[in-house]
């Protein structure tokens, strides 16, 4: 019997050995250079080697590029190599900014950047109130002992796993003259809306798609810190007889403060940046009613007949600009409130 029973887990060993032998391989290969790099850069060093390779990608398509895109906002013309370029110092950030009243796009020099600004704005305003709101409403629902709660996360996690585009043309059949939503208002005896001839409706299906293509990531990431809070500190409020409300904002709030930093920081940073989804739903009409800063800048630089790179990245250094200003506010307000 005992020979019986040894014999599976002798043929299991031997299985995982066979499969693992190619790996073990592998390692004897690399173990003579990395041991040869280790002497070199000693111990400590070794975290550099391995992030090398992600450092050297980061470099080249994040920090060149950016170095070369602040290099184009100082010149005009329509060359593309930079060295062929005129340079004209600070014209087009002049360019930009020449407004007689800056809370009126009409009144300024380049109406279009400012109108960018603008529904940009108005844009971020909403769709980071109601997504925060929401992600939180469904975290603190999701969190609760209910039935089939792993299957309702999996269904608010599942828009953010497709791609930005596939999101906007589904929401854009459904939202067309003859689309899904008209068909079911026409069968219960309305009239047919239309969505994208309206700015008031263009705008408010932007910023309601976005949620939804958005909202279960963001609830994740609340949902963790919920997770993380300690059961008995809300036993302890219960034996008390605090109120549910009472218990959300003495308990579960504050504890959840940093991770709804997090929320609100990356979703103003990706609010600002829209730009995918928007354009392949509306187009940014209509008019220039949906069209945002990024749209701006990628219009400028890419789609007009004279393609105006050195504007076009002086708008996004703007953009840049303001978002850092915005994220430092933000961290400032959270470090005041953690130290008051």
């Amino acid at each position: 019997m005992t020979k019986n029973t040894d014999q599976p887990a002798a043929v299991k060993n031997t299985a995982v050995s066979i499969a693992g032998w190619p790996i073990q391989q592998v390692f004897r290969l690399l173990e003579y250079p990395f041991s040869k790099i280790q002497r070199g850069v000693g111990i400590q060093g070794m975290p550099w080697i391995f992030l090398l390779p992600n450092l050297i990608f980061f470099g080249i398509f994040v920090i060149i590029p950016l170095f070369i895109n602040f290099a184009f906002s100082f010149t005009g013309g329509t060359e593309l190599f930079l060295s062929n370029r005129v340079y004209t110092g600070t014209e087009q950030y002049r360019f930009l900014l020449d407004c007689k009243t800056f809370g009126d796009p009409i009144t300024c020099r380049e109406d279009r950047f400012w109108k960018g600004l603008y529904n940009t704005f108005i844009f971020v305003f909403f769709q980071v109130s109601f997504l925060v709101l929401f992600s939180l409403i469904t975290a603190l629902i999701l969190n609760r002992e209910i039935r089939g709660r792993g299957f309702f996360r999996a269904v608010f996690f599942f828009p953010v796993l497709l791609s930005p585009v596939v999101v906007a043309l589904i929401w854009k059949w459904i939202l067309l003259r003859d689309g899904i939503l008209n068909a079911f208002l026409v069968s219960i005896g309305m009239d047919k809306i239309l969505f994208f001839v309206s700015p008031e409706w263009a705008m408010f299906w932007a910023v309601f798609v976005s949620i939804w293509a958005h909202m279960g990531f963001y609830t994740l990431i609340l949902l963790a810190g919920l997770q993380a809070i300690q059961p008995d500190l809300y036993e302890a409020a219960e034996m008390d007889g605090t109120s549910k409300e009472r218990v959300f904002w003495r308990i579960t709030l504050p504890l959840l403060w940093p991770n709804l930093l997090v929320v609100v920081v990356l979703a103003l940073i990706k609010g600002v940046q829209v730009f995918d989804e928007v354009f392949v739903l509306t187009g940014g009409g209509p008019g220039t009613a949906t069209q945002f800063i990024v749209q701006y800048i990628y219009n400028t630089g890419f789609t007009e007949q004279v393609q105006n790179f050195g504007l076009a990245s002086a708008a996004s250094i703007v953009l840049g600009v303001i978002l850092f200003v915005l994220t430092m506010l933000q961290l400032a307000v959270t470090r005041a409130r953690d130290n008051g």
